[in-house]
């Protein structure tokens, strides 16, 4: 690490920079404050890990607009993106990419959530979000929604 002047501190630079994703995802909120989670299904990337709801942000698509398909399309879901309040983020490097992912807190939904694409469904208060093990992007959201909710 390096001062750059500033104040601020710079990491050296490693390769040439990742092609950044961006997906965005929602923690949605039942009347008894718990978060739904989703577990990946065998056969994808961190199969067996929990996240929250969501998917990539299409080249035609805001993150809110992502979200409304994707809700629709992984659990049967109906939202509008007045639902959807902007909470946090998270921004993480992996491997071949760095992820950036807006996450979205919702409370209004049509329709009961059930799994669409092979996933597990489990709905968790948040003082139980740390007992389920997320890829590494988003577990820094765990503490974020726990002190909030």
């Amino acid at each position: 690490m390096s001062d750059t002047g500033d104040g601020c501190w710079q990491l050296p630079r490693q390769g040439a920079p990742k092609p950044i994703l961006l997906v965005a995802a929602v923690a949605m909120v039942d009347p008894d404050g718990r978060v739904l989670i989703a577990k990946r299904p065998e056969g994808k990337a961190m199969a067996g890990l929990w996240e929250f709801p969501g998917g990539k942000v299409k080249e035609d698509e805001t993150p809110e607009m992502a979200l409304v398909r994707e809700l629709a399309e992984e659990i049967g879901i109906d939202t509008k993106t007045s639902c959807l309040a902007p909470f946090t983020f998270a921004s993480h490097v992996y491997e071949d990419f760095h992820l950036l992912m807006p996450l979205y807190l919702c409370r209004i939904w049509q329709g009961i959530p059930q799994a669409q694409e092979g996933q597990t469904l489990k709905w968790v208060y948040p003082n139980r979000l740390g007992d389920f093990p997320m890829p590494p992007a988003d577990e820094p959201l765990i503490a974020m929604l726990r002190d909030f909710l």
